[in-house]
């Protein structure tokens, strides 16, 4: 792969991964606003709110995914050009530079992890209220169904932050071993993949469809 078809894929990679997580933060809003605030909800949750949220969310991926681009383009390589990978990651371009690369390195991590953060705490705090405001409902049928509406959201974040913890909280080992190449490959398909199935199934008729075969 080219020097410049690398840097693409850590663009978009990035873009897409980021876009994920935000889209994610904005659900668990909408989640929160459902549960506990619904006689509000349909004046917060207007149309063009949820425009311009899931705007700013693909939006705001983007100086993400060119900060990362940007620091590629400081780096030299003068190693194997053999990437461990099925695609250009960061962390095995960082490993075959051979600049001084400390500071790239802290400051991508520092960058990644208050980002994560940031938004695993939006996340945890609007399902703590959504939690308090459930267990709070004393009719049991209206609970499972509050609960419901969350446990999708909640499987799909989990897999993220689990997979994507995995793939980039780990040590990058000169010869990526299998386990490794199946974690970053379950990092970038696999919450795309099940979101959708997740989703799915909560609808009625696809759920009616289901108990017809």
């Amino acid at each position: 792969i080219s020097y410049s078809d690398c840097a693409i894929q850590v663009f978009f990679f990035h873009v897409f991964g980021v876009a994920d997580l935000a889209l994610l933060t904005v659900m668990a809003y909408d989640r929160y606003i459902a549960i506990c605030k619904p006689l509000y909800y349909k004046t917060i949750m207007k149309k063009t709110t949820c425009i311009h949220m899931a705007a700013s969310a693909w939006l705001s991926c983007v100086p993400y995914a060119a900060l990362h681009t940007g620091n590629i383009f400081h780096l030299s390589f003068c190693k194997s050009n053999v990437i461990g990978q099925f695609f250009c990651e960061v962390p095995q371009l960082l490993k075959l530079s051979c600049s001084v690369s400390y500071f790239s390195k802290a400051g991508v991590l520092a960058f990644s992890f208050l980002l994560v953060v940031i938004c695993f705490a939006f996340i945890s705090m609007s399902y703590i209220q959504i939690f308090t405001v459930v267990l709070r409902i004393p009719v049991k049928e209206k609970q499972r169904k509050a609960f419901s509406t969350c446990i999708p959201h909640l499987i799909v974040v989990s897999l993220f932050v689990s997979t994507g913890s995995f793939a980039y909280l780990k040590p990058v080992s000169n010869s990526p071993s299998a386990l490794d190449l199946t974690a970053s490959l379950l990092y970038s398909v696999l919450p795309s993949v099940i979101n959708p199935v997740i989703y799915t199934m909560r609808n009625n008729d696809i759920k009616a469809a289901m108990q017809k075969l």
